[in-house]
């Protein structure tokens, strides 16, 4: 039953991360364009527009599996911001000051700095294309003495 698991992993982190990147992408664009029952910010407005724009592309690049890390990274950095800056003076907790998703948000991506894309990502994609090396067929195998 572990063995079937640990094969499955990557592919389970793999959906987790582009589930996550879709989510945080539409959030991204429901702020910047209006759309999914949000209200359009004006654009330049600091700092609301200019966390959507890092929701919007940060969340593409997660669902993507491109630049996953530094992405992530950003987008938890973005989200730390906005709990301790917008949330949090109106109460410590997440429940209220509703900061829940700022908070879910910020250790989702955190965790996807640390375990990287997974499977069926651009990073990987491209990762497997560069890594190739050359078969060296007159290469020794073993050094005598």
């Amino acid at each position: 039953m572990y063995t079937r698991l640990n094969h499955a992993q990557p592919y389970a982190l793999g959906l987790f991360r582009m589930v996550i990147g879709l989510l945080f992408a539409c959030h991204g664009a429901a702020t910047l364009f209006g759309v999914l029952g949000k209200q359009a910010l004006q654009a330049g407005s600091w700092p609301g527009w200019y966390a959507a724009v890092i929701q919007l592309v940060g969340g593409s690049l997660v669902l993507f599996g491109l630049g996953t890390r530094v992405a992530a990274f950003a987008a938890s950095g973005s989200m730390t911001y906005a709990y301790f800056n917008v949330h949090q003076p109106d109460g410590l907790f997440p429940m209220e000051n509703g900061g829940e998703a700022s908070a879910i948000f910020c250790w989702t991506f955190l965790l996807i700095v640390f375990n990287g894309p997974g499977a069926l990502s651009l990073d990987r994609l491209i990762g497997a294309r560069g890594t190739r090396e050359p078969e060296h067929r007159d290469r020794p195998t073993a050094v005598t003495v």
